[in-house]
């Protein structure tokens, strides 16, 4: 390989690793960029309109043990049954299935890697990634942004 070929391969590896295949849901709930900055909290909006992250460890969420709901911060859409979340020990909220129709998927080359992301399938927000390291039933980890979740408790 010359370094010319070299040279044109690395100019093209940013736009390879921020391309992303097209989500597989078609957001029903749609807001301008300026609602969802006024409907959201700052990290709530880096993370659901612009697919940051938060930080590991850092939700309150994670220590959330009641029964109850869990919904998207940005659109109140039903996610997740308490009973599908479990303890991962990697700092996020984790499930090991969704409510059925809850997200769209798309891969993620951000880290050169494909991941598997996922988006409300209701107002397209971001909220984590899945990984095949989750327990029975399913084998799947739904890694989530707490920031990203609402959580509803059971009536008593």
């Amino acid at each position: 390989m010359t370094r010319r070929h070299l040279l044109a391969w690395f100019s093209a590896l940013p736009a390879w690793a921020g391309a992303q295949a097209p989500k597989t849901a078609s957001p029903s709930f749609t807001l301008s960029d300026a609602e969802w900055k006024r409907r959201l909290s700052p990290a709530a909006y880096d993370v659901l309109r612009r697919e940051g992250t938060e930080r590991p460890h850092s939700s309150p969420l994670n220590d959330e043990k009641r029964k109850g709901i869990y919904h998207c911060a940005g659109c109140d859409a039903a996610l997740f049954d308490a009973d599908m979340k479990f303890d991962s020990g990697t700092g996020w909220p984790s499930f090991f299935t969704t409510l059925p129709g809850a997200f769209g998927l798309s891969t993620d080359y951000k880290l050169l890697l494909p991941r598997t992301e996922y988006h409300c399938a209701r107002c397209g927000g971001h909220h984590g990634h899945v990984f095949n390291d989750g327990p029975r039933p399913t084998g799947k980890r739904w890694c989530n942004n707490g920031v990203a979740l609402k959580f509803v408790p059971a009536a008593a």
